[in-house]
């Protein structure tokens, strides 16, 4: 008999604010996290708004000794996990350490302290560099400190795979229960890289949006006025429990977790086909294994990042998943609040469509005010919809065409 598997527990950190409830809160509220750039002079950038996290301190959720030999991403993916676990009341007992793992990804790791160590290097030599330089920027970092934290001994892995990283993160380890390797994973996805040479990159590539003078209306998914996306940090990590394992320490479960996909474009670096055929491929495959029909899907939670094609490909890849249903199916994407998390934004999508079918509440796609011909579906503009969501589906994609989709259920005992 194959292995349910549930989550228990999330966790949150977003421009919107540090924990679940402030960040649901902000959510249902169509509150927006974006803001003017306060990490370094911005003044010379086309783009000059980010959705920075407001008020973290490190040292709320790491020891202080450590803070100086992590990057920041780490100490996000640290705090989302922490706040995890408190809401699964889970501890890590010794005596089953070794089936308790974590898959914590991040598409890009710690290219600020890259930034600060080789300006040291520049300046001072090779002997000032920080010898907590590699081990406080590399990508799986965030899982091996966490597992550290826990003293989870199972399966320790990361994923980076550009946007679709923290979706891949929890998808995976979502197998590696079914399979049975693990009876816990503490799985998602963190991301902070609002430094100067990320926000030129993007800049330079014209992915970013320049609407400097209205940070809160800057994104905007599916309205005719988008014109690229806000780069945004922060993490989004959930637990991971094989249901019988949740059932016998009487968790409390938010939702289960039905299917997973993965798919590829061999397209484009960067831009995706315009028949939309890599998220077609990969919505159809989260739904096949969860062994339901389009039809059973109530709720999208969109890739929707307001870059103007690739809001209208995923339009067009839904309407050829779901047909003529497609315009009555609840489409919102929470990126025109909390900005694009890059590679956190799975992660964090995830814990919102696990409250979403729990809660029967959908967030709603805020700034939109302009119809645009090409996205003509239910985005739940501006307002919260209170509607029954028994299935629910996350959709991520990366840079390089790499896609993942999640389905989560309402939980049935």
């Amino acid at each position: 008999m194959e292995r349910r598997v549930v989550i228990t527990g999330v966790g949150m950190v977003s421009p919107l604010g540090i924990g679940n409830q402030e960040n649901w809160d902000g959510l249902i509220q169509g509150r927006c996290g974006i803001g003017p750039i306060t990490r370094f002079d911005a003044s010379d950038y086309p783009c000059r708004i980010a959705g920075e996290v407001k008020g973290f301190r490190p040292e709320d959720w790491v020891p202080k000794k450590d803070v100086k030999k992590m990057d920041l991403f780490i100490h996000y993916a640290m705090a989302a996990s922490e706040i995890a676990m408190r809401d699964a009341a889970f501890q890590v007992a010794s005596s089953e350490a070794d089936r308790v793992g974590v898959f914590i990804g991040s598409g890009i790791g710690g290219l600020p302290s890259i930034e600060r160590q080789h300006a040291i290097l520049l300046r001072e030599g090779p002997r000032r560099v920080s010898p907590f330089f590699i081990v406080g920027l590399i990508v799986n970092m965030a899982s091996g400190q966490v597992s550290i934290r826990y003293g989870a001994k199972g399966p320790n892995q990361a994923a980076c795979t550009a946007c679709a990283t923290g979706t891949h993160a929890i998808g995976d380890a979502f197998e590696i229960i079914k399979r049975g390797d693990a009876d816990v994973m503490i799985a998602g996805g963190c991301e902070s890289v609002i430094a100067p040479l990320c926000v030129g990159g993007f800049s330079a590539m014209r992915a970013l949006s320049t609407r400097n003078d209205d940070p809160g209306g800057a994104s905007r998914p599916f309205d005719a006025g988008r014109d690229g996306f806000i780069i945004s940090e922060g993490a989004g990590v959930v637990i991971l429990e094989e249901l019988g394992h949740a059932v016998r320490r009487d968790a409390r479960v938010y939702v289960e977790i039905a299917g997973y996909g993965t798919s590829g474009d061999a397209f484009h670096v960067s831009a995706p086909s315009e028949d939309g055929d890599g998220p077609v491929r990969v919505m159809r495959r989260a739904i096949r294994d969860a062994g339901i029909e389009a039809s059973e899907i109530d709720y999208v939670n969109a890739h929707g990042t307001s870059t103007p094609q690739g809001d209208a490909v995923e339009t067009r890849a839904i309407k050829a998943v779901f047909g003529e249903r497609a315009r009555t199916i609840a489409v919102s994407s929470t990126k025109s609040m909390t900005g694009h998390l890059l590679g956190g934004a799975g992660g964090l999508e995830t814990a919102i469509v696990a409250l979403v079918v729990e809660r029967d509440l959908v967030p709603p796609t805020i700034n939109y005010t302009t119809p645009d011909p090409e996205c003509d579906l239910d985005y739940v503009p501006n307002e919260a919809r209170r509607m029954k969501v028994r299935y629910g589906l996350n959709n991520s994609f990366g840079f390089g065409g790499t896609n993942a989709a999640l389905v989560l259920k309402k939980y049935e005992n």
